[in-house]
C-alpha cells in the first residue's frame, strides 16, 4: 500500500471514529426526545445514522431504541459519571 493510500485510509478511519463519537454523544438527547414523543426534533440525517449503527429502529411507524442503542446510552452515562466522579 502506498503512503498516499495509507494516509487516506487513516484519515477515513479517523473521520469515522469522530462521527461515531459525535453520534454517541448525541444519542442520549435523541432518546429523551423519543421518550417525550418529540422525534420530529431529531435531524433526519441523525436518524439515518443511528439506524445505520443499529442504535435506533423503526417499529410500527415509530422509532425506538435498540438493545445496542440502550447499551451505548448506558456506557455513555457510566463514562460521564466516572469523568465527574
Amino acid at each position: 500500500m502506498s503512503k498516499s493510500a495509507k494516509g487516506m485510509l487513516e484519515a477515513s478511519l479517523k473521520e469515522e471514529a469522530e462521527r461515531k463519537e459525535r453520534l454517541r454523544q448525541a444519542l442520549p438527547a435523541a432518546v429523551e426526545l423519543l421518550r417525550t414523543r418529540q422525534a420530529g426534533l431529531i435531524a433526519p440525517r441523525e436518524i439515518d445514522e443511528f439506524i445505520a449503527l443499529n442504535w435506533l429502529e423503526w417499529h410500527g411507524g415509530t422509532l425506538r431504541l435498540t438493545v445496542t442503542g440502550s447499551n451505548v446510552v448506558s456506557q455513555s452515562r457510566a463514562n460521564s459519571t466516572q469523568a465527574r466522579g
